[in-house]
């Protein structure tokens, strides 16, 4: 049934503050825009990463709930390297969500709050390395 992660969504009050701070983020400009009815974006999305999953950033007004304090499910986005994420992400202007917490079998985790916020996961996953690598191979 649920055959893998295609789009995460995140809402900004500011979308084209959003835009711009995904943008230093992410090290990518959006590939795709569509205006709202007003002729203003509604709606940017970049493709990041190994799989080039798609980031996508929703002017808040089409938000199909009310915008506010940060809750819901969290996208963990594999890295590297969290420690250096997190300081990074604090930098730009997040706050912690959830401190770096390292899990068992090798996992770590931390979230953070964007300056819009939402919600942002981060980890190291050596799962997704496995996956990563075994296509990689099967690839070549």
């Amino acid at each position: 049934m649920l055959r893998g992660f295609a789009t995460v969504s995140y809402f900004a009050q500011d979308l084209e503050a959003a835009t711009r701070w995904y943008t230093e983020l992410v090290g990518v400009e959006p590939y795709f825009s569509v205006p709202g009815p007003d002729g203003k974006p509604a709606y940017v999305e970049f493709r990041i990463g190994d799989y080039q999953h798609e980031l996508g950033l929703i002017d808040a007004r089409f938000a199909p709930h009310r915008h506010g304090e940060p809750s819901g499910e969290i996208i963990f986005w594999h890295l590297d390297d969290v420690h250096a994420a997190v300081e990074r992400l604090l930098a730009m202007g997040a706050r912690v969500h959830e401190p770096i917490t390292p899990r068992s079998d090798g996992f770590v985790t931390a979230s953070v709050v964007d300056p819009f916020g939402n919600i942002l996961g981060v980890m190291y996953n050596p799962h997704y390395l496995e996956i990563l690598g075994a296509s990689s191979a099967s690839a070549g």
